[in-house]
């Protein structure tokens, strides 16, 4: 798309758009304040006042949740649907479908924040809603799927450009591992016993868990990256031809990981081995993706000293690289021997979550909220670089602060004496992580800092004076 208009254009449909990116602030602020609160737990457990549904083991599930699909959720909603109709030149292919998206996935996500901290759990991990909210989120993807897929196939455009496939191999495959690792038998309203059982269920659990990560928090945000990149950047997708060779090596390896957070337990040891190569050659199309994106800015470079948008964008490109690099070596049984169960985990879990999906949902935002509410630009560049640093500080210090205590736990774990006796105890070690979880939490705290910046920024934006329209820059991208 080439055309420079006003984004006030009566073809498309911007109010689904703008009601999920304000929501991806709010539930942004929300999942990461109950994550620093989580942290603080970590250090003062007293801070719980012994209240069942404020311990850890209630509101991690919530922390998760809010994070993932509540704040991650509605950035892939906002982008998607703003992507496939700038992308396809057509409007949404039902207005009242987008309606019942937003209030549907909104309904989802306030039932998911009054019943876990009730106690009210599958105890599945990424998949801890009952019966009624899990029927509830299939109706919505579902609508979501028609809504998104409707709009591409009344395209005035014969190409499907590439984020547009990300997108629709994430709202597909996300379908498909809902609906079979969430198959239950109720009891009650709040309770039901998954189908599975044993292995069996533990396999199923992390082939929908570990696709999880690979469809909703990274093909969803890949399809993210390859729109908003480019946009910002004033720059063409660096290579086409690699971008199709990212998208199917990436979709055919990913639903094969699964099997590598089980190692050295009942599974079938072939079937471990099986899920540790495929996660060590997901590492290729996962690198070739971040190098496409990062190669966009060919060109473009200096536009990093003076642009923080592009710089949450390329920042979180570096945070993705690293992530894949990590997963595969921690899929590696020797490795993961040491790092499985340790805190290890928890700071690769938030090297992606922190630094790529949260930072690159950020930069999306920020490149949307001008267009969407036709002002020129958002109110303060001096805030979103400030929002920038708070981010990136806060995120290293948090990973850091967890693979440090990571690799402590999983040595201490380990050591024995010369009579095969452990030399330290459970409690030794986490008292040797306390000043670890300390820097997690400043870490955190600081995140959040920068997330109650950008609300500010974006209710300043969307409340100016400004009557000037605001004009989307102009690439080859759409």
């Amino acid at each position: 798309m080439t055309d420079q208009h006003s984004l006030d254009h009566p073809v498309y449909n911007y109010k689904v758009v703008r009601q999920f990116s304000v929501m991806t602030v709010v539930w942004g602020i929300v999942g990461m304040g109950v994550g620093v609160f989580i942290a603080a737990l970590m250090i003062w457990p007293q801070l719980s006042m012994d209240m069942p549904w404020l311990s850890f083991g209630r509101l991690r599930p919530l922390h998760t949740n809010a994070v993932i699909f509540a704040f991650g959720g509605s950035a892939l909603m906002a982008s998607s649907l703003y992507v496939v109709q700038r992308t396809c030149q057509v409007r949404l292919f039902s207005d009242t479908l987008a309606a019942i998206v937003f209030w549907g996935w909104t309904l989802v996500i306030v039932l998911a924040a009054v019943t876990l901290p009730l106690g009210i759990t599958t105890s599945k991990e990424y998949a801890e809603l009952e019966w009624p909210i899990d029927l509830l989120i299939t109706v919505i993807w579902v609508l979501y799927a028609v809504l998104y897929f409707g709009t591409i196939m009344r395209r005035k455009i014969a190409h499907i450009y590439v984020a547009n496939w990300f997108f629709g191999a994430f709202i597909v495959t996300v379908a498909v591992l809902h609906i079979l690792n969430s198959l239950a038998i109720p009891v009650s309203l709040g309770k039901s016993y998954p189908i599975y059982a044993g292995t069996v269920d533990a396999m199923v659990q992390w082939w929908y868990g570990h696709n999880a990560v690979g469809f909703f928090l990274t093909a969803g945000f890949l399809g993210m990256m390859y729109y908003f990149v480019p946009k910002q950047a004033g720059r063409p997708v660096y290579s086409y031809r690699l971008s199709v060779v990212h998208f199917w090596a990436l979709i055919s390896l990913y639903i094969w990981a699964g099997p590598h957070h089980l190692h050295y337990t009942a599974l079938p040891d072939w079937t471990q081995s099986l899920g540790m190569v495929m996660s060590i050659i997901l590492f290729v199309p996962s690198w070739g993706g971040m190098i496409n994106g990062i190669m966009t800015l060919s060109g473009a470079w200096h536009k990093l000293r003076t642009d923080p948008i592009l710089r949450f964008l390329v920042v979180s490109l570096s945070f993705y690289g690293m992530s894949t690099f990590e997963g595969p070596m921690m899929a590696i049984k020797t490795v993961n021997a040491l790092s499985h169960y340790t805190d290890w985990t928890i700071g690769h879990v938030h090297s992606g979550a922190l630094g790529w999906v949260a930072m690159v949902s950020i930069g999306s935002i920020y490149h949307l909220i001008p267009v969407l509410f036709n002002k020129p630009k958002m109110h303060s560049m001096y805030l979103i670089n400030l929002h920038f640093w708070l981010a990136t500080i806060g995120t290293v210090l948090y990973i850091v602060a967890m693979w440090m205590s990571g690799v402590l736990q999983g040595l201490m774990w380990r050591a024995i004496n010369a009579d095969g006796t452990l030399t330290y105890s459970f409690v030794e070690s986490l008292e040797a992580s306390k000043p670890f979880y300390l820097v997690r939490f400043i870490g955190g705290f600081i995140f959040l800092a920068g997330m109650l910046i950008m609300a500010y920024n974006v209710y300043r934006t969307i409340n100016s004076d400004s009557k000037e329209n605001a004009i989307e820059p102009t690439t080859e991208a759409a």
